[in-house]
């Protein structure tokens, strides 16, 4: 049975708010929510939880309310027996989240797999949304060749072994997403943490597989994206990410008429946590 309660290696003075649990569908799913105004719901991506937006979420909450939460299996949330960790089933529960909490005029922050995750949970619920803001994602099958080398590559027997045994996502590729502000030991330890055993790294090593094996569940979202073009939207982009760049952008930009971009020049991959002064500025200029 999960217990909701915080562990004891999570930081206080790193992740400086309050703990929140829900069950959701047999789920224990972890969340952060502070301040107060207009909502922004904060989703993660692959191998990282809500800490990848604590010092956005720091700057924020004077103005906003701030919604964070970890898909089940990452973070502080516990999946449920028979859950496979896949992006449909995380758009369930998200749904289901955002219905037990009551959300209504919400902006979504999405990054990584939090894009297709989050738009589609937006047009399941679209009334409850106001605004998007979008920061190195992307919401279609994926026809970038070195994505897809690495979807194979890492979702392979091989890589899901190398992910379980040795955290080889958080190890490599958070280091590797932050090319202006590298995470210290510390800040590393709390994305170690949170997958600290094989078990835990299930979800970490089935996404990558994913980019590629739900095709048709990208091709859904991708298919919802004309619904969504006139949402008032935020583009906040790294340009010096090793996953997405120029050809994911302009895809965003010709795809959302009302869109706004913002580039930040130099960051890598995970901007949020990168960039965040930057980050934090951008959506406070745009948001009111």
């Amino acid at each position: 049975m999960a217990v909701k309660e915080r562990p004891g290696w999570v930081d206080d003075t790193l992740f400086s708010f309050e703990s929140r649990f829900i069950e959701i569908d047999g789920h224990t799913v972890h969340y952060v929510d502070e301040g107060s105004g207009p909502t922004l719901l904060f989703l993660h991506g692959n191998p990282t939880w809500s800490f990848v937006y604590r010092d956005g979420i720091a700057s924020l909450r004077d103005e906003f309310r701030c919604v964070a939460v970890d898909f089940p299996g990452f973070g502080l949330s516990t999946a449920g027996p028979g859950y496979g960790y896949l992006p449909v089933e995380h758009v369930e529960v998200l749904t289901a989240f955002i219905d037990a909490l009551g959300l209504t005029g919400v902006t979504l922050v999405a990054h990584d797999w939090g894009g297709p995750i989050g738009l589609a949970a937006v047009q399941n619920r679209p009334a409850v949304f106001e605004q998007l803001v979008l920061a190195n994602t992307w919401a279609w099958p994926i026809g970038a060749p070195h994505v897809q080398v690495m979807s194979h590559v890492m979702g392979s027997p091989i890589g899901r072994l190398l992910i379980r045994q040795f955290n080889l996502f958080v190890n490599v590729m958070i280091p590797a997403g932050h090319r202006l502000t590298k995470p210290n030991r510390d800040e590393m330890r709390h994305y170690q943490k949170a997958l600290d055993s094989g078990a835990r790294r299930d979800p970490s090593a089935i996404f990558p597989r994913e980019i590629t094996a739900s095709r048709a569940f990208l091709a859904g979202v991708e298919a919802g994206l004309g619904n969504l073009a006139t949402l008032p939207t935020l583009i906040i982009w790294g340009d010096a990410d090793i996953a997405f760049g120029d050809r994911e952008l302009r895809r965003w930009e010709q795809t959302l008429a009302d869109h706004r971009t913002v580039i930040v020049e130099g960051a890598g991959h995970f901007v949020q946590s990168d960039a965040p002064t930057k980050f934090a500025a951008a959506i406070r200029a745009w948001g009111r």
